[in-house]
C-alpha cells in the first residue's frame, strides 16, 4: 500500500477526534515532511463494529469488513522514517538504503523454492504501474545469490514478462541452453565455488521453464463466473478491475508453491497522488483514499475468502501494509501528511489470531501508547510464523552475519494462534 495509507480513516477508530474536529492538535505536534499543519480531522468515514469479534473498521471498506474475523489488527504499529523512498526501503528489507535483500528475498533464500517452474519471489503490476517509491532495488536480492530477487509480473499485459514468449523454436533454444550449461559447467571447474555463477547458471533453466508456465499462469478464462464476480475481475472502474487480477494470480501463484508475492496498487491523479504512492494524498484525501479503499476492498476481500474456500489460507499469511500512516491532523485544509509514530497493518491467516487487535495508539491516532511495534517486530513475526527463527537466519557480507531484522525484532507472540 505504497504512499501511506490513512489508519485514521480505515482501521483506528478515533471519536476523540470528532470532539476536537477543527480545532489545533493539543500537546506537541512534531515537524511533518511538508509542515504546512492545519487543525484536527476527524475520519473522513464512519465506523462499525464487524463480524463475531466486532472489529471495528470504517465505511470505506465494506467488504474487507465482512472479513474481518480473519484479521489480525496491529494498531501499533511506528516505522523510523517518514520520507517515501526510505520508508519502503525500510519496510521492504530493514535498512533506509539501496543494496540489501528484500524480505522476499530473504524469505526464498530461507525457505527455498516449491515450484519447479516458478521463481520463489513474484512481483505483481498492472496497468504499467511504477513500482513504489524506491524503485525495483525495493525487490532485490542484495547480496544474496541472485535466485532469489523478484521477477515482476505485468498481470494485465499481452506479454507478461520480457522474452517470455519463445523468439525460436523450442528444440533450437534447448540446444543453445544445452551448449550455455556445458559452455558453464566446465567454467565452474576452473573456479573456485560461487554462488552468484551458480545462481546465474540455475536462471537460464528457470527462464525456460518459465515460458510456458506464466503464460499458463496468467490465463485465467479457466476461473468460473462466481470466482470472477467475488474478486471484481470485470468491474468497469479499470484500475479496481486490474487490481483484482492480481489478487486472483496471486492465489494462483500460492496454488503453484510460489513462496512470496507482492502486489501493487495503482495511482489516480488527484490530490498528491502518484504513481509510485498511490495513497498519498497531502491534499484531498476523502476523494483519493475513497478510490484507492474502492481499488482494494473487493479484491483483497475476494483473495481472503478464495484461500480460505480452498484450505489454502492457514498456510498463506497476508501482510497488508503501508511504509507509514498519516497525521490526525489537516495537511493545509483537507490532505493528511505523513506520520511514522503510529499507524496499522494487518495480517490474515498464516497461524495468526483472527479478530485480533495487538496494540494501540493514543487518544488521536498520533502515537503507538500500547505494545509498541516496530518494522523489525513484524518482520520476525512473518519469518517466525514461517517457520524462522529470525535471529538465525543469517548471510556472512562484509564479515558480517547480516539478517533481516538487523540486530533488533521480538516476534509478536500474543498475535500467534
Amino acid at each position: 500500500m505504497s504512499g501511506g495509507v490513512s489508519h485514521i480513516d480505515t482501521f483506528d477508530h478515533k471519536p476523540a477526534l470528532e470532539k476536537y474536529a477543527g480545532k489545533p492538535m493539543p500537546g506537541e505536534v512534531r515537524r511533518t515532511q511538508f509542515n504546512n499543519n492545519g487543525t484536527v480531522q476527524p475520519s473522513h468515514w464512519n465506523y462499525k463494529s464487524y463480524g463475531n469479534s466486532g472489529l471495528a473498521i470504517s465505511d470505506m471498506l465494506p467488504h474487507i469488513g465482512s472479513v474481518a474475523d480473519e484479521l489480525c489488527v496491529i494498531r501499533s504499529m511506528t516505522a523510523k522514517f517518514s520520507e517515501h523512498a526510505q520508508g519502503n526501503f525500510f519496510m521492504h528489507t530493514g535498512f533506509p538504503f539501496l543494496g540489501y535483500p528484500s524480505a522476499g528475498a530473504w524469505t526464498s533464500y530461507g525457505l527455498g523454492s516449491e515450484s519447479q517452474d516458478l521463481p520463489s519471489y513474484v512481483v505483481l503490476q498492472s496497468g504499467g504501474a511504477s513500482s513504489p517509491h524506491g524503485g525495483v532495488g525495493l525487490f532485490g536480492n542484495g547480496f544474496l545469490p541472485a535466485q532469489h530477487q523478484a521477477s515482476i509480473i505485468a498481470a494485465d499485459e499481452g506479454e507478461p514478462m520480457r522474452n517470455i514468449s519463445p523468439r525460436e523454436p523450442a528444440s533450437l533454444q534447448r540446444k543453445r541452453l544445452d551448449f550455455i550449461h556445458a559452455l558453464d559447467h566446465q567454467f565452474t571447474q576452473q573456479i573456485p565455488e560461487d554462488a552468484h555463477v551458480e545462481a546465474a547458471i540455475r536462471n537460464y533453466e528457470m527462464a525456460w521453464r518459465m515460458q510456458a508456465a506464466v503464460p499458463e499462469l496468467c490465463e485465467i478464462k479457466g476461473e468460473s463466473e462466481a470466482t470472477r464476480k467475488l474478486y471484481g475481475i470485470d468491474d468497469p472502474e479499470p484500475k479496481k478491475a486490474a487490481y483484482a487480477r492480481q489478487c486472483l494470480l496471486a492465489r494462483r501463484l500460492v496454488e503453484r508453491g510460489v513462496r512470496f508475492i507482492e502486489l501493487s496498487t495503482l495511482a489516480y491523479n488527484l490530490g498528491g497522488g502518484n504513481g509510485a504512492n498511490p495513497w498519498d494524498h497531502h491534499g484531498q484525501i476523502k476523494e483519493g483514499h475513497g478510490k484507492m479503499g474502492n481499488q482494494i476492498d473487493q479484491p483483497i476481500a475476494g483473495l481472503i475468502k478464495d484461500l480460505r474456500s480452498r484450505g489454502l489460507l492457514d498456510s498463506t499469511l497476508i501482510v497488508w501494509a503501508g511504509e507509514f500512516g498519516r497525521t490526525p491532523f489537516a495537511q493545509g485544509s483537507n490532505g493528511r501528511d505523513h506520520n511514522p509514530y503510529g499507524f496499522s497493518v494487518w495480517f490474515a491467516g498464516g497461524g495468526v489470531k483472527g479478530g485480533h487487535v495487538h496494540g494501540s495508539t493514543d487518544d488521536f491516532g498520533y502515537h503507538a501508547v500500547d505494545r509498541v511495534a516496530n518494522v523489525y517486530d513484524m518482520w520476525a513475526t512473518v519469518l517466525h510464523l514461517m517457520g524462522i527463527d529470525h535471529e538465525a537466519l543469517t548471510y556472512l557480507y562484509s564479515g558480517r552475519n547480516v539478517r533481516l531484522t538487523d540486530v533488533h525484532g521480538h516476534v509478536m507472540k500474543d498475535i500467534i494462534a
